[in-house]
């Protein structure tokens, strides 16, 4: 807790601002929706297929809006697009609580996503901008207060639903009304660095994005590292539940914290740890080893000896856990590196918008083949699968490194009107 705080007083004041907020947005969002689904189903009586499409509105208008926001952080400066997510989703929260009806419902769900998709590129534009050479400390440092939220956040909403759910909604939209009123008094404006970072028009700036060929290769070769880190939510739980039952679900909420402690406690040590060894390319080749080696041990734990699968659950978070500490301020740079430090935020939207979408593909195939797997009596089929997955990531980003794609571009003039 003492480096946590040296550390992050180490950084300008905007740097911290903008931890303290997130961890503060990652709070309100967690002690909030992950009862959602059961106030909406139990609470208001809501069929599965509705439930199902208010919270798949929620997930799109984020994933899918990322660009956009990234696109109205690069062109009107970081500021307006944070204040106006936190803005939006005191409206998104308030709602949630007080509404009954469906279009109402999917209206609040919607505005919850979009405020997302506005504020987290610019959050993480803003970061680098005012990091500067210390990128990748500034974003290790941010990804302990982003997994403290996560960690608390269902906590604090599970002792407010013990009143009423929409006290839950109540004191989340508060969360965020005071951030909105913390970001408009307390941060200073902030835009890209680099000369000419808004071009004349939208099509413009997004032309001279999809036309970093580095960048989307890197964007893709990351993908995996998304679906791998989201089988938490998925597979593991899928694990959990078909060795050990009705234990199961006390296990997955283990599992969470597990994960989220690993980084919380072990987040700066292994960046520091990393930085002295290896360059950024072979951190991240090798944190996206251990995210793929994480489900070696499912692959070897026999189905029928309980005991050898939770340990090998429990091995699996860490691993992964430990990968995706290693990677993540790495992945961040690397994003600004390739971005030239043009159009950061833009380059952040349009990398979420791709990683959202592999998230989704993931997914679908990945609950294909457990169903398959399951069927056939060889799940150890799909924990290959996902091994191999962190492996092609690796060798991928490896390949990137070796034709020298992951340095520093050359300034390039944006592309016309």
């Amino acid at each position: 807790m003492k480096h946590l705080w040296q550390q992050t007083h180490s950084f300008p004041a905007p740097v911290r601002l903008l931890m303290a907020n997130q961890f503060a947005i990652n709070l309100a969002f967690y002690m909030l929706m992950p009862y959602l689904a059961a106030h909406l189903a139990g609470g208001l009586g809501l069929a599965a297929w509705a439930v199902g499409l208010v919270l798949g509105v929620r997930n799109f208008s984020q994933q899918g809006m990322f660009l956009i926001g990234g696109t109205i952080a690069d062109r009107y400066g970081y500021k307006a697009p944070i204040m106006a997510g936190c803005l939006l989703r005191t409206v998104g929260f308030g709602l949630l609580g007080w509404v009954d009806n469906l279009p109402a419902l999917i209206a609040a769900s919607a505005a919850t996503g979009f405020a997302g998709a506005l504020f987290n590129p610019a959050v993480r534009a803003y970061l680098a901008a005012e990091a500067g050479e210390r990128r990748v400390d500034a974003f290790a440092t941010f990804n302990v207060y982003y997994q403290a939220g996560m960690v608390l956040g269902p906590l604090v909403g599970l002792a407010l639903l013990a009143a009423d759910f929409r006290l839950v909604c109540t004191v989340a939209a508060a969360i965020f009304t005071l951030l909105t009123v913390l970001q408009w008094r307390a941060l200073p404006a902030r835009r890209g660095e680099a000369p000419g970072a808004t071009p004349g028009n939208v099509l413009a700036q997004w032309r001279t994005v999809v036309a970093n060929r580095p960048f989307l290769l890197f964007a893709l070769a990351m993908t995996g590292s998304y679906v791998l880190t989201f089988q938490v939510y998925l597979a593991l739980p899928l694990a959990a539940a078909d060795v050990l039952g009705d234990k199961g679900t006390w296990v997955t909420s283990g599992l969470f914290v597990v994960s989220a402690a690993v980084a919380v406690v072990g987040q700066l040590r292994l960046t520091g740890w990393a930085k002295r060894r290896w360059t950024p390319a072979q951190a991240l080749v090798r944190g996206l080893t251990a995210m793929g080696a994480a489900f070696v041990p499912l692959a070897l734990a026999p189905p029928e000896a309980p005991a050898a699968v939770l340990t090998a659950l429990v091995l699996a978070v860490v691993l992964l856990a430990v990968g995706g500490a290693v990677v993540y301020p790495f992945e961040m740079d690397t994003v600004v590196t390739l971005s030239g430090n043009r159009l950061v935020a833009t380059h952040y939207g349009l990398y979420n918008t791709v990683s959202g979408l592999g998230i989704t593909l993931g997914n679908l195939t990945t609950g294909a083949l457990w169903d398959f797997a399951e069927h056939e009596d060889a799940l150890w089929l799909t924990w290959c699968s996902l091994a191999a997955t962190g492996l092609a990531c690796a060798a991928s980003v490896a390949a990137l490194a070796r034709s020298e794609r992951l340095i520093a571009r050359a300034e390039a003039p944006l592309a016309p009107a």
